[in-house]
């Protein structure tokens, strides 16, 4: 009997297992456990089981990356594909060729996914919503130039604001190329700053129809464009993620059209409600002035100048009067207050002290507050309150008896 290498023997188990025609083409149904995602290669790994058994499973990139949604745990799926064995570890497997959401479409599921995602980001709060401009000049318009929706918004807006210059960027609307030409365009517009307003949208249709406004690029295109967005996609009953993330979600193209442009009959209403109101507060304002000068040619002042003049002069000789007295007064206050002080600086004087019998004896221009500071033959000046007398010491006394000669 042939001994095998444990290689040899995997092999053989993988040819047979290859050669099933029942395990080439394999639909499963189960749920996903220890799933794995390698962000890097791109391939999905995990497990599917039921409720008694379970099975590996991988899907490499190739296969993944057409799936419109993304699988998580505990996800129940219906997968179809093959049925092999992993030769290096001889452990057989489940090669995922499709996944579909088991009980719901993958396009829902995606949507749902996505919304949920962006929602917790905060690309929907209402705080990020930029308002409509109430006269835009200049409007972009992103549709397919070929499908209803763009006559309907050009013929709106022809009827309603015909002022308004329409700005076109024709693109898919639909298909493998749609929302990458839809988020181009948007990033267009900001980029060049050409509109003041962006409508974007197309007629009805199933989700598949729709799924190019449901692009996550497009709605942070969308989300991150400085001129506001008008999204107006499908009918009243549709919602893109595009709805979500515009500034203003409109039902249809032609409400789009509609929200975005003041009906010209309307403006002219209000331009000719606005005129009479400036014209009534015109001609008021003149009637005002005209009663005003009537009352003032009417007046006694102007029929009689002289009792004008003559008021002028009881006023400037009221004024006259009371600038006089105040004078006075201020006069006789700064007067009382001058003979105190001369009063209070006369008893300080040292002429007042001398009239009392004092004296002052001064020597070379000093005065002399010591008797020890003469001495014999000196010459000094004695100064009464009436005049001076020169003297000669001839004799000194002074009390301390040290400071004798």
């Amino acid at each position: 009997m042939a001994v095998l290498t444990v290689s040899q023997l995997n092999f053989y188990i993988k040819t047979l297992m290859d050669g099933d025609k029942n395990l080439r083409s394999v639909f499963l149904k189960g749920e996903i456990s220890n799933f794995t995602d390698h962000y890097r290669t791109g391939h999905l790994y995990m497990s599917l089981k039921d409720e008694k058994s379970a099975v590996k499973a991988v899907m490499f990139a190739g296969n993944a990356s057409r799936l419109k949604f993304h699988p998580e745990e505990g996800m129940k799926v219906l997968v179809r594909g093959y049925v092999s064995v992993y030769s290096v570890t001889g452990q057989y497997q489940m090669y995922i060729e499709d996944m579909q959401p088991d009980g719901i479409g993958a396009l829902s599921l995606a949507y749902e996914q996505l919304k949920k995602r962006l929602e917790a980001e905060g690309l929907f709060d209402s705080a990020h919503k930029k308002p409509l401009p109430a006269f835009p000049q200049r409007i972009g318009v992103i549709t397919s130039p070929t499908g209803a929706a763009v006559q309907d918004i050009c013929r709106i807006l022809g009827r309603r604001y015909p002022i308004g210059e329409i700005i076109m960027c024709p693109v898919l609307v639909q298909g493998e190329n749609a929302a990458a030409q839809l988020t181009g365009a948007i990033k267009k517009f900001d980029r060049l700053k050409c509109a003041d307003v962006i409508i974007i949208g197309r007629g009805g249709g199933s989700i598949e129809d729709l799924w190019a406004f449901n692009d996550e690029a497009l709605a942070r295109a969308i989300y991150s464009c400085s001129i506001p967005v008008v999204s107006g996609v499908g009918h009243e009953t549709d919602f893109t993620i595009c709805d979500f993330v515009s500034d203003v979600r409109a039902s249809t193209p032609s409400a789009a059209a509609e929200l975005i442009s003041p009906e010209e009959g309307e403006l002219l209403g209000n331009i000719l409600y606005f005129r009479e109101r400036l014209n009534g507060g015109i001609n008021a304002m003149l009637r005002n002035a005209r009663n005003r000068l009537d009352a003032a040619a009417s007046s006694k002042i102007l029929r009689d100048k002289t009792e004008f003049i003559r008021n002028k002069q009881m006023q400037l000789d009221m004024l006259s009067g009371r600038l006089s007295g105040a004078y006075k007064s201020i006069i006789n206050e700064n007067k009382n207050t001058f003979t105190g002080l001369s009063s209070r600086l006369d008893n300080l004087s040292p002429l007042k002290v001398l009239s009392r019998g004092y004296t002052v004896v001064n020597m070379e221009d000093e005065i002399i507050t010591s008797a020890g500071k003469i001495h014999m033959g000196d010459e000094i000046d004695v100064i009464f309150s009436d005049g001076i007398v020169k003297c000669t010491v001839n004799e000194r006394k002074v009390s301390d008896e040290k400071s004798r000669l």
